[in-house]
């Protein structure tokens, strides 16, 4: 068994995760399998509930804006000839944006039936007394000067569930987002802060800033099916980081093909003339224009030192298609995305 204790923050992250669907379902089966059950102190749910309505309408307001965003993009740079349809096809989105909104606040009700079916933590007045110590030698999560009770009292509270185990046999966890409180100082934030590593120096009881990280780490097969069915929505790079890697490929193609041609000059398959000739173009370079070539070089050596190969066929080939896609993705033909 494994008994998992996770901050409000951590739920409300799920709960704001379109893509959270998944895990929530994989931590409900793994609840009714009798393998995972979810320490829940009443402040968690009491600040959960509170939350639940701002976020919920920030949610809405963002599903409505984005749409909004989108048809207004459309209606003034659309290119004519797909224009027209996409218009139709966002007003006939419009009659679904309440049905998408519902959707996107439904993980809301399945995350507070997780809760409340949950082991119930109340904080015992050892608990109280170790969070007002704590408060006064401004250990975290009161390092930051502000007001951490309910910080603290969760993880006091997962400390008493844990000392509370007296077999040894079975694992805990403590899951939090809020790395700034509980993490490390100027650290590695997935590592716990030295006020509290002490919890978690025993194999049976570790920390976590990602439930997902969580239920992966002690549930590999689960997480495996898990991680299949869930889809990823990474932001997208922008215009200016694509333009950028493809400038660095555009040279590391274009070295790549001086250094061939270096190489038949060099066994005299290709012959440096002083004129160009049209009827020979193929086994000529003019003598002015490998000179500007051989300058060309070595800029692109001094910028990108140790990235400019020799490469196998694979690795080319990888990088060849890279080029292409981006290219593509910008609005070039792919018949034209490997001209340099």
């Amino acid at each position: 068994m494994l008994y998992l204790l996770a901050d409000t923050c951590v739920w409300l992250d799920l709960a704001k995760n379109v893509n959270g669907g998944p895990l929530i379902a994989s931590c409900r089966g793994l609840i009714d399998e009798e393998r995972l059950e979810l320490l829940v102190p009443q402040i968690v749910i009491d600040e959960f509930e509170r939350n639940r309505g701002r976020i919920e309408a920030d949610m809405t307001r963002s599903v409505s804006a984005t749409f909004h965003r989108v048809r207004a993009v459309v209606d003034e740079y659309g290119r004519e000839d797909g224009r027209d349809e996409a218009l139709t096809q966002l007003a006939d989105l419009a009659h679904r944006v309440p049905l998408i909104n519902e959707m996107a606040l439904g993980q809301f009700t399945q995350i507070l039936e997780l809760l409340q079916g949950g082991r119930r933590l109340e904080p015992s007045a050892e608990v109280q007394g170790r969070v007002m110590e704590r408060a006064l030698e401004k250990r975290a999560p009161f390092h930051h000067n502000k007001n951490s009770v309910a910080d603290a009292l969760i993880v006091e509270m997962y400390v008493e569930v844990l000392a509370a185990d007296a077999s040894g046999r079975d694992d805990h966890c403590f899951v939090t987002s809020n790395t700034k409180d509980f993490s490390q100082a100027n650290g590695d934030t997935r590592l716990p802060h030295a006020n509290i590593a002490a919890y978690f120096a025993t194999p049976r009881s570790g920390y976590f800033t990602s439930l997902a990280t969580a239920v992966a780490a002690y549930f590999p097969e689960d997480a495996r099916e898990l991680m299949a069915d869930l889809v990823f929505y990474e932001e997208p790079r922008s215009l200016s980081q694509i333009q950028l890697v493809i400038g660095k490929l555009l040279d590391q193609v274009w070295y790549n093909r001086h250094k061939s041609l270096a190489y038949e000059i060099e066994d005299g398959d290709v012959e440096l003339v002083d004129e160009y000739r049209p009827k020979d173009a193929q086994h000529t370079v003019v003598r002015s224009v490998w000179e500007g070539a051989l300058a060309s070089a070595r800029r692109v050596e001094e910028k990108l030192p140790g990235e400019l190969g020799p490469w196998e066929d694979f690795e080319w080939g990888v990088l060849n298609g890279k080029l292409s896609a981006l290219r593509w993705v910008l609005g070039e033909d792919w018949e034209t995305t490997l001209d340099t």
